[in-house]
C-alpha cells in the first residue's frame, strides 16, 4: 500500500511539472498562413508577452504600445505574441488574412501573430486552458496579457485594461528579461 502511494505522488509530481515543462509545447499556425510553429521550438529561452487580440475594440489601439514593447525589449529576449479572438462582442469578425492586413497598415504590426482562437473559459483553446490554470483567470476581454519567463512558466497575468507601457507591466517584463 506504501509503495502505491507512493507511486501515485510521484506520478502526481511529475504530471505538474510536465504540465509546467510543456505550456509552450502547442503548435500554432502563423496568422493568414499554412506555416506551423511549436511555441516551445521557436521561443524556447524568451520571455513572452501572450495577448488575446481584436481588431475593432476600444483597447485595439494598444496594439501600437505592444508593438513598441517587441521592438524596445526584442533584443534583450522579449518576444509579444498575438492570439486574435472574436469571443467578446464579435470585436474579431473578420478573416484570417483582414486581420492580418488591419494589424500591418493600421499598427505596422512585426510581432508574431497565430490563429484565430477561443479563449473564453468553457470552450477555450487547450493553450488559453493551460495558461487560465496557471494565471488563475481566463481572458476576461480582448487584450488580455500573460507574461511568460524564459523557463517557460507562467509569470503573471494583467487584465486587459492594463496599458503595455503601465509601469507594473514593464517592470515585470525587466525583471523577467534580468533573469
Amino acid at each position: 500500500m506504501r509503495a502505491l502511494i507512493g507511486a501515485i505522488l510521484i506520478m502526481t509530481a511529475g504530471i505538474g511539472g510536465a504540465t509546467d515543462a510543456t505550456l509552450l509545447n502547442q503548435d500554432f499556425r502563423r496568422l493568414a498562413s499554412d506555416d506551423v510553429v511549436n511555441l516551445h521550438d521557436a521561443y524556447a529561452g524568451k520571455v513572452l508577452l501572450v495577448v488575446n487580440t481584436a481588431s475593432k475594440c476600444g483597447n485595439t489601439p494598444q496594439y501600437d504600445g505592444l508593438e513598441k514593447l517587441h521592438q524596445q525589449y526584442g533584443e534583450k529576449g522579449l518576444v509579444v505574441l498575438g492570439f486574435p479572438s472574436n469571443d467578446f462582442l464579435g470585436q474579431e469578425p473578420g478573416t484570417e488574412a483582414e486581420i492580418q492586413e488591419f494589424c500591418r497598415l493600421t499598427y505596422s504590426i512585426k510581432f508574431p501573430m497565430f490563429e484565430k482562437v477561443t479563449v473564453k473559459e468553457g470552450d477555450a483553446h487547450p493553450f488559453y486552458e493551460q495558461l487560465a490554470a496557471a494565471a488563475g483567470t481566463y481572458p476576461t476581454w480582448n487584450f488580455h496579457k500573460y507574461l511568460i519567463g524564459r523557463d517557460g512558466e507562467m509569470i503573471s497575468e494583467f487584465n486587459p485594461r492594463t496599458q503595455p507601457y503601465a509601469d507594473d507591466l514593464v517592470a515585470a517584463i525587466e525583471a523577467a528579461l534580468n533573469n
